[in-house]
């Protein structure tokens, strides 16, 4: 009989863990970078290198026969529209990866108005070495990211196209989150039968990360708490 899916919650600083991980055989990398509100009142420009250089970490880090994928939410702020797709692509560029998809996930219903977050959330995967095989295509508009444990995190649904994203076009079976926040990604991740790793600064939403589980129709849970 097969061994369950294993996971490993590491609390740590994401980019000095990415630093001295280096190249992560056999793991694709999933995540959702920090906003500028969570960065303790830095300025637009100051978020903006750390999330340039925290995309260009979360690159380097993925094998080039793999796949790194964004889960983003643009943002307007001070009368400025901060499209962090954009911010990804141009990461990925200075990395020479190529863009193998770009999904539009709405976090609203088409039509509805929003006020400092836009209506939908960016799924981009980019990678140095897949070309991706157009008999295997998933839909381009996500209707919903479903459930998640804060505002600002991967829904269910979300994670679940990237995972299977993972599972049918590369050989990696372990994923990464190196921002996993409350883990949604890693119980996705374990659900499916892939191993799942997550770096978390915060020591509560590390313990949080390590038991989160999902539930038969998608509900997540939380089992007893694995300090």
């Amino acid at each position: 009989m097969s061994s369950p899916p294993r996971r490993e919650v590491h609390c740590d600083d994401a980019l000095g863990w990415l630093a001295r991980a280096g190249t992560l055989t056999g793991c694709a990398l999933i995540t959702s970078m920090p906003d500028v509100s969570e960065l303790g009142g830095a300025s637009l420009e100051v978020w903006r290198t750390f999330f340039s250089a925290a995309a260009g970490l979360v690159l380097a880090a993925t094998p080039a026969d793999s796949v790194t994928i964004f889960f983003q939410t643009d943002i307007k702020k001070e009368g400025v529209w901060v499209d962090k797709g954009y911010l990804c692509q141009r990461a990925a560029e200075q990395a020479r990866a190529h863009e193998l998809f770009h999904k539009i996930v709405c976090r609203v219903k088409p039509g509805a108005i929003t006020f400092g977050r836009p209506a939908y959330s960016h799924l981009l995967g980019f990678s140095r070495g897949l070309a991706l095989n157009a008999a295997k295509a998933t839909a381009d508009v996500l209707p919903e990211a479903g459930e998640t444990t804060w505002t600002r995190g991967m829904g269910v649904a979300a994670c679940e196209a990237a995972c299977r994203f993972v599972l049918e076009n590369t050989d990696a079976r372990t994923v990464v989150d190196p921002f996993c926040g409350h883990g949604t990604l890693l119980a996705v991740a374990n659900a499916l039968g892939l191993n799942a790793i997550g770096v978390e600064k915060s020591a509560k939403r590390a313990r949080k990360a390590r038991s989160l589980r999902l539930e038969p129709g998608g509900r997540l849970s939380l089992a007893s708490d694995q300090g």
